[in-house]
This record gives C-alpha cells, structure tokens and sequence, in this order.
C-alpha cells in the first residue's frame, strides 16, 4: 500500500492547487465484508490513521475520515443498488479472490452459494458511494482497483439514466508502481490480510522482522540476478522492493547489476539493509503517530474530516433525494 498508493496520494496532496478538494476515506465498513475481531478492527483503524498522517497525508490540507463515520456512504450504496448490474457484479473478480476461487465460477456454483456473503457480493456498490457521494472526478488506485473504478463510472451511468446527469464520472490515476507481490508466493500480490504474516513487509516492521522475512522470501536456484517476472517472479520482486525503497534511487537495472556477483542469501541481506533504511524514518513517524499521547490528536483528525465529509455528503445527498423523489414533502 504505501509504495503501491499512499506515496501516489502524497505527490497528489502536494501538488494539487489550494481550489482542489482532496478527500482520504478509512473505508472501515469494507472490513467487515469477511469474518473479522472487532477489537482488531478497531487497532486497525488506528493503525491506517497513524499510516496516512506518518507518510505526510497533513490534515490541515486533506480531509481524512473513517467511512463509517458518513452515513451517507450506505444510503448512497442503496440508491445505487438499485441500477447496480448483478451481471456486472457477478463477473468481478475480488469476491472470487478472497473466497479462493477461480475467476471463471459461477453465482450458481454450490460451494459459491455456501460462501459468498452479500456483503462481499455487493461491497463494490459500497465502493462507487464512496466515490460519487464526493461527485470525485479523479481517482488514485492500483492496478488492482481499476475495475472497480470502472464499476463506479458504469453506476454513475445508470443513476444518470434512470434519473438525470448528476453524477461525474471518475477518472483513474494509475500510481506508476505495479503491484508489490508476496514474498512467500510472488505470483499473487502483497496483502496484509493474508495468513502468513512472512508474506509482506509493515511499515512497523522492526529491523530484525524485515532480515526474518526477506530470509524467507521464496526464490530460486538459478545462478546470478536477472530481472524476469515471468521467469524469475521472486528474485525479481525482491529487486523491484530494492529499487522502490532505495534512498540512492537506483533503479532495477543498477541494483540488478551492481548485485550481480552476490550470492542469494548476501542479495538478501542487501534487499533486507535496504529496506531497513528506507523504512526507518517513516516507522519511526507511524510509532509517533501511535504514541497514547496522540490520542487526542488523531481524535482530532478524525472529528475535523468527519465534520468536513459530512457536510460535503449532505449537499450532495439533498440533491439525489430530490432527484429520485424521496426529499420531504
């Protein structure tokens, strides 16, 4: 996530003009979509806060929120569930993803019908409300969002179909970055919700848990470095690693041959000491942020963007109202 979006978000805040809305959502009600701990949910939602404020997201010029905080989001998603395409939605592959089943199965299938849950079933509706409910016209996402973006330009669509052009339809800025792949299985991607915690670096790593975990990183055999996804998906996602972190800002292709007479475990211990020091300046800022003597300060945060959002998502929800007839008499 944060060499995958948040980086993007920051260049975004940072280079946007001062008439431009930007808009950080902690979309709290999508981590509910499979079995979850509540109290773990709420660590995490403190977590994420204290990640956006560590990575430089600053309050003062974005508005940054929990979702679950704007009631308008679910009444939104309602409305829009309404001209929602079931065919559209049963053909999206995240639900299939996270249930571990092939991207060509069925809503008949049985084992679909014993796991599949609505709330992961229909959780992209949620997604375009989080979206239109702002009237966003620009995106930041990763490659693997980009679906789901084009998702919410089809519901913005409908709703002005069945009801009047109101809503923008979003364009996506793409982060430069492909996706981040798993260290324990480099053809699936990087996920903190993975089982295996050996799979993915945290921005709290310590130094000695980031040496563990590229230690363990599936590899191969093969003599010398080379740059090969195809053929070589974990040397060379331990490359990509080295080049996105690097305080010199070398890329793939310097790394690749400046390491080339390395051994796999000396390679690693390379990738391990250059991730360290890339990470170290922002897990230092995300312990500040988590520090009980912030509390207060990230209520703060999290009251002044709720109060912001909130009055962004009334003017907008007024106006759908009186569009689909349900505004007061």
């Amino acid at each position: 996530n944060y060499v995958g979006a948040l980086q993007q978000w920051v260049k975004i805040q940072d280079g946007a003009t001062s008439a431009t809305d930007l808009l950080f959502s902690i979309v709290d009600l999508h981590a509910m979509t499979l079995p979850y701990d509540q109290a773990r949910l709420r660590l995490q939602k403190r977590q994420t806060l204290a990640a956006l404020l560590a990575v430089g997201l600053d309050p003062q010029r974005s508005t940054i929120f929990f979702q679950s905080a704007v009631p308008a989001h679910t009444e939104l998603m309602w409305i829009l569930s309404c001209t929602a395409s079931v065919g559209y939605l049963s053909r999206m592959t995240q639900w299939k993803s996270k249930l571990a089943m092939s991207d060509n199965v069925a809503l008949s299938d049985p084992d679909t019908k014993a796991k599949l849950k609505l709330g992961l079933f229909s959780y992209p509706v949620l997604q375009s409300a989080d979206i239109l409910l702002y009237r966003a016209t620009h995106v930041p996402v990763g490659h693997d969002q980009v679906q789901h973006l084009e998702f919410a330009r089809e519901n913005a669509k409908n709703f002005n179909t069945a009801h009047g052009h109101f809503f923008p339809e979003p364009q996506t800025v793409m982060s430069p970055v492909k996706r981040i792949m798993s260290l324990k299985d480099p053809r699936f991607k990087m996920s903190k919700s993975h089982e295996d915690m050996k799979s993915r670096i945290l921005l709290n790593d310590t130094p000695d848990s980031i040496r563990v975990k590229i230690k363990a990183a599936l590899t191969d055999s093969i003599d010398g470095l080379s740059y090969d996804p195809i053929g070589r998906p974990g040397v060379s996602n331990l490359l990509a690693l080295m080049s996105y972190l690097d305080t010199s800002h070398r890329s793939v292709v310097q790394i690749t041959a400046e390491c080339q007479g390395l051994s796999m475990r000396a390679f690693k211990d390379e990738v391990a000491k250059t991730l360290i020091e890339g990470l170290t300046d922002l897990r230092e800022r995300y312990e500040y942020f988590m520090s009980a003597a912030q509390s207060q300060y990230l209520q703060e945060v999290v009251t002044a963007g709720k109060k912001k959002a909130g009055s962004k998502a009334d003017e907008t929800m007024i106006l759908v109202r009186r569009m689909i007839g349900v505004d007061q008499l």
